[in-house]
């Protein structure tokens, strides 16, 4: 059986790759700089603390390995000289060492984040790709990096996943999560009526297995992934609060109001939602999967309202370990809620269904 690398593999996606593909491989590699919590992934993956910015390190630890996965990345909520040297440095790095072991086989998950704030919907593979921020732009550049090294013979597949959930998954989600737990209302920025579409992290690795197997001439190329048929976001929400049996319900905002307050809130480091999270969650942002359906021959297993549910359940299972531990700015770890907490108070006492 062949053997697997997997970068950023103490990451959520990286967590449930090992978990999903240790069948799959003989042996999985987590290359990461975070803490690799052993008693948690399958006994055939091995970790090595290594960073991707640093070549040599990565031409040893390569040796011997069939194919790489790439998902280590530096997040938006990080320094910015961080994110340009992970993101591009690192993916540069990546390419280099596989290329220099003879490893031909790679894929990126980059994001749908390069194609910024579009004016129309849905999005193809094909559209312009436009970077927000730091993150945005070094996505494009990696993206262009993977480009110079499939013309230098290797096959690079990328994926750009939308915003995927999950069991582990917590971050900003956990928030939702404790907010729906407690029943309060859920305020969307805006009415609701926009089409924000999330994706299943179990289907996000299907899509990376497939490109990591199928022939060169469909695995050499670029593939939105994301749920299929997706509704307006009020839609799911209250089929997900249904679901789960919370008495939580949509609470529809002016979306111009509250964008700018919580961009005061960023501003001053009291909220943890960052601007990616606020100035497009009252936008549609949705993306085409018919080329990963027809040329890839994949298919999402989940809709939004079910991932939804599916990563609260786990939550809920494990939620006294969860708030054990200790906060930061991964998804794998809850974030502090800042001046939310407060208005979460307020927003299970404004509930007319408590």
């Amino acid at each position: 059986m062949a053997k697997l690398i997997v970068t950023g593999g103490c990451g959520f996606l990286g967590f449930h790759l090992c978990l999903k593909l240790q069948k799959k491989y003989s042996k999985i590699l987590v290359i990461d700089i975070d803490e690799f919590r052993k008693n948690e992934y399958p006994k055939n993956v091995e970790y090595i603390k290594q960073d991707v910015r640093d070549l040599e390190g990565l031409k040893k630890v390569f040796k011997g390995y069939d194919a790489v996965v790439h998902a280590a990345a530096a997040l938006p909520l990080w320094k910015e000289k961080d994110i340009y040297t992970t993101n591009i440095d690192g993916m540069r790095n990546v390419l280099e060492a596989a290329k220099f072991n003879k490893i031909k086989r790679v894929v990126h998950v980059s994001s749908t984040a390069v194609y910024g704030v579009p004016d129309h919907h849905p999005l193809y593979e094909t559209d312009q790709l436009i970077g927000v921020g730091p993150y945005g732009i070094t996505k494009i550049k990696a993206e262009g990096i993977c480009e110079e090294y499939r013309k230098k013979g290797m096959i690079i597949g990328v994926v750009r996943p939308k915003t995927f959930i999950g069991t582990e998954r917590l971050g900003v989600f956990q928030i939702l999560y404790d907010w729906v737990e407690a029943g309060a209302l859920i305020p969307t920025i805006g009415d609701g009526k926009n089409r924000y579409q999330l994706l299943e992290v179990g289907d996000l690795v299907d899509a990376i297995y497939l490109l990591l197997k199928k022939p060169a001439k469909v695995a050499n190329d670029t593939y939105n992934i994301g749920a299929k048929n997706t509704r307006p976001i009020e839609e799911y929400l209250k089929e997900f609060f249904t679901s789960v049996g919370s008495k939580s319900s949509v609470m529809k905002t002016p979306a111009g109001l509250l964008i700018f307050f919580l961009e005061i809130f960023w501003m001053l480091r009291i909220s943890p939602l960052y601007k990616w999270v606020y100035g497009t969650a009252h936008k549609d942002s949705f993306v085409s999967i018919e080329k990963a359906e027809k040329k890839l021959g994949w298919k999402p297993q989940f809709t939004e309202a079910q991932a939804l549910k599916h990563a609260y359940d786990w939550y809920k299972k494990h939620e006294t370990e969860v708030k054990g531990l200790s906060s930061g700015i991964t998804h794998r770890v809850a974030w502090k809620q800042g001046i939310l907490a407060p208005f979460k108070a307020i927003a299970v006492w404004m509930n007319p269904n408590k």
